[in-house]
């Protein structure tokens, strides 16, 4: 029997084992959390970029193989004003790889899309009555959160400097999750652009557990029981883990990203705002090295992408990432090819083996 001192996250999240696994979206679904809940941690569902049915589906397929709570997550961004001129200096840095690979330059460029929370998704939580739902980049505004959480559900959000984890605690959060700088994907911060005042999971976590009072949740650069044990130790009541979730068969992963993810060495990894126009942390690619991987070029999230589908659709099918993102922390050499639900029981009991 898991004997944590700190039961805060178990008792709040019913879950058995102080571990999240990291949405993930792309990379996350139902076969993922299915491992991650019957090991004993909180699976969770990306929901950003599912419809409706897509999620119910999932719910579905999670709730017929698996009795523990489910998180569904979703965006809070705010849809960007329309910038035709930026998109097409955004299209044009881009013209000399449509002319390499052979891309039409001048068909419409596809739209890149994420979508925010709103009335909709709402409706959906009312319906499936999730046990967790989580958010970054905020919270959904406060008449949507209230109905969330009169559901039932427990919210969490993410926090990458300490402003934000008042800023969520204060706006009637659950649990914090704090975002180090070495997390893998998207940056979750949202009361400032400036990537200068992001901080290190090291220094975030315990400034944040000092500053609230509710439950934090460490992120970034945890991959194994060590990084657990130190989460705990720094303050932390759980941790979320990411990007060694991508190492496991049930992680969605393109064969180019596999192999990106089991040779890049962690120095390889940067922040980026050339595949969807926000911060985000993923190996090294082609058009980061030569492009810089931050640019003013770059539309507001998530309308970057648009223009790279065309080259991606053409270069992935040669088995190539130059233009696709390869989303990781810098904690990916710690990962290991193993189940997902292995990997969870692996870090717990790891974990309480060093504690005791």
């Amino acid at each position: 029997m898991s004997t944590w001192s700190d039961r805060r996250i178990l008792d709040l999240l019913n879950i058995e084992q102080p571990i999240l696994q990291a949405p993930m979206a792309g990379a996350g679904g139902s076969a993922l959390a299915i491992a991650v809940g019957n090991a004993g941690g909180l699976g969770a569902l990306p929901c950003a970029m599912l419809g409706v049915e897509q999620i119910r589906d999932e719910v579905a397929a999670f709730r017929a193989s698996c009795h523990g709570p489910l998180n569904l997550n979703f965006f809070c961004h705010r849809p960007p004003e329309p910038d035709t001129a930026r998109q097409a200096r955004w299209k044009q840095a881009l013209r000399p790889y449509y002319d390499e690979v052979g891309a039409d330059f001048e068909a419409p460029t596809p739209v890149s899309s994420r979508a925010p929370f709103d009335e909709q998704g709402c409706q959906l939580i009312e319906q499936l009555r999730p046990q967790v739902v989580s958010f970054h980049f905020g919270l959904p505004e406060p008449a949507l959160l209230q109905r969330i959480k009169a559901s039932g559900a427990r919210v969490l959000s993410s926090a990458t400097t300490v402003e934000e984890a008042i800023w969520l605690e204060q706006r009637g959060c659950d649990a914090i999750i704090a975002m180090g700088y070495e997390a893998g994907g998207h940056r979750a911060m949202f009361l400032s652009e400036d990537i200068s005042s992001q901080i290190g999971t090291l220094a975030l976590v315990p400034q944040v557990a000092d500053a609230v009072q509710v439950p934090v949740i460490a992120a970034g650069g945890i991959a194994d029981a060590r990084g657990l044990v130190a989460a705990l130790a720094l303050g932390a009541s759980a941790v979320q883990i990411g990007t060694a979730y991508l190492f496991t068969p049930q992680a969605k992963v393109s064969p180019a990203h596999r192999q990106a993810l089991s040779s890049a060495q962690a120095s390889e990894t940067a922040l980026t705002n050339l595949f969807t126009g926000r911060p985000a942390r993923g190996i090294g690619t082609r058009l980061m090295r030569e492009l810089g991987p931050m640019s003013d070029l770059a539309p507001r999230f998530p309308l970057a992408g648009g223009a790279l589908m065309p080259l991606r659709a053409i270069t992935e099918a040669q088995g190539r990432s130059d233009f696709s993102n390869l989303w990781a922390g810098q904690a990916l050499r710690l990962g290991n090819p193993m189940d997902a639900g292995d990997l969870t029981r692996t870090i717990a009991q790891g974990a309480l083996a060093r504690l005791r």
